[in-house]
């Protein structure tokens, strides 16, 4: 397998939900907030190129969003989503899968688009989408917490269209195809989804929110958006000592200056991240 990294603009996030309960004084020594204490991150997405199957991992943001959206996220390049697919030799068209790993708008608002009759469409008109039935039942049902991340738009129209798989959420990994598998996780947003790839000897992680920036490694940063930030803990935890294990590369979907690392457990018990290039 062949892998590619997709970005999609940026946008942007305020800092203390970012950051949790520690105190600004600490976080914005990592990241500099804006006047309105908001952070830019990236919107990274992952192509992965089989044999027969050209898959992609989170669509993004979109660019179908209203003045209000725009006025508080500010979204920039959300138009890179195909324009970098087409960068690396493939069209939208192309696309025969398209995980996402959970429904917030930030990972799914590129599924789908406005056509010239202002029509909600499949962004990818030849792919299936595939959402864990947990994580697509949060969706459809939100929470009072988590209702804002949730943008109908980007997700109901691929009922509609006949273009949603559901994956059957277990405590075990899902083999989504050789090469190819899916962890569930649940303290962000239920039935989360982590994308396992191993290629060419190596293990690749996509972290999407369970880790989100290289920061976030720290077990004291926990998301102001998690459902149950007591699960998130463990579930990072449960990673990072996986991959200093088995020395897998974790793919950061949201820092904007780090992509992919490894990591290495230092004399002193501190975690050294190490850059891979993909």
């Amino acid at each position: 397998m062949k892998l590619f990294l997709i970005e999609t603009g940026t946008f942007k996030l305020d800092g203390g939900a970012m950051f949790g309960v520690v105190p600004k004084v600490i976080w914005q020594k990592l990241i500099t907030p804006d006047e309105n204490n908001h952070l830019e991150l990236a919107m990274r997405c992952l192509l992965i190129k089989g044999e027969d199957r050209l898959i992609l991992i989170d669509s993004g943001i979109g660019n179908k969003h209203e003045d209000n959206f725009i006025k508080y996220y500010s979204p920039s390049n959300s138009n890179l989503l195909i324009d970098n697919i087409k960068k690396n030799g493939f069209s939208n068209q192309d696309i025969t899968d398209v995980i996402l790993t959970h429904l917030h708008f930030d990972h799914s608002g590129g599924a789908i688009s406005l056509n010239n009759e202002n029509i909600h469409v499949p962004t990818f008109p030849n792919a299936t989408y595939w959402v864990s039935d947990v994580q697509w039942n949060a969706a459809v049902n939100p929470s009072i917490k988590e209702a804002p991340s949730f943008l109908k738009g980007n997700y109901l129209p691929l009922q509609q269209w006949n273009k949603l798989k559901l994956i059957h959420c277990t405590h075990s990994d899902v083999t989504f195809m050789p090469g190819l598998k899916l962890k569930f996780v649940h303290g962000h947003s239920p039935g989360m989804i982590l994308p396992v790839i191993k290629s060419e000897n190596q293990t690749f992680v996509y972290c999407t929110d369970l880790i989100p920036t290289v920061h976030h490694l720290s077990l004291s940063y926990i998301l102001a958006y998690d459902i149950q930030p007591l699960q998130t803990i463990i579930e990072r935890q449960t990673l990072i000592e996986e991959a200093l294990l088995n020395h897998y590369v974790l793919i950061f979907e949201h820092d904007k200056d780090n992509d992919c690392v490894t990591l290495i457990k230092q004399k002193d018990g501190k975690i050294k991240t190490m850059p891979f290039l993909l």
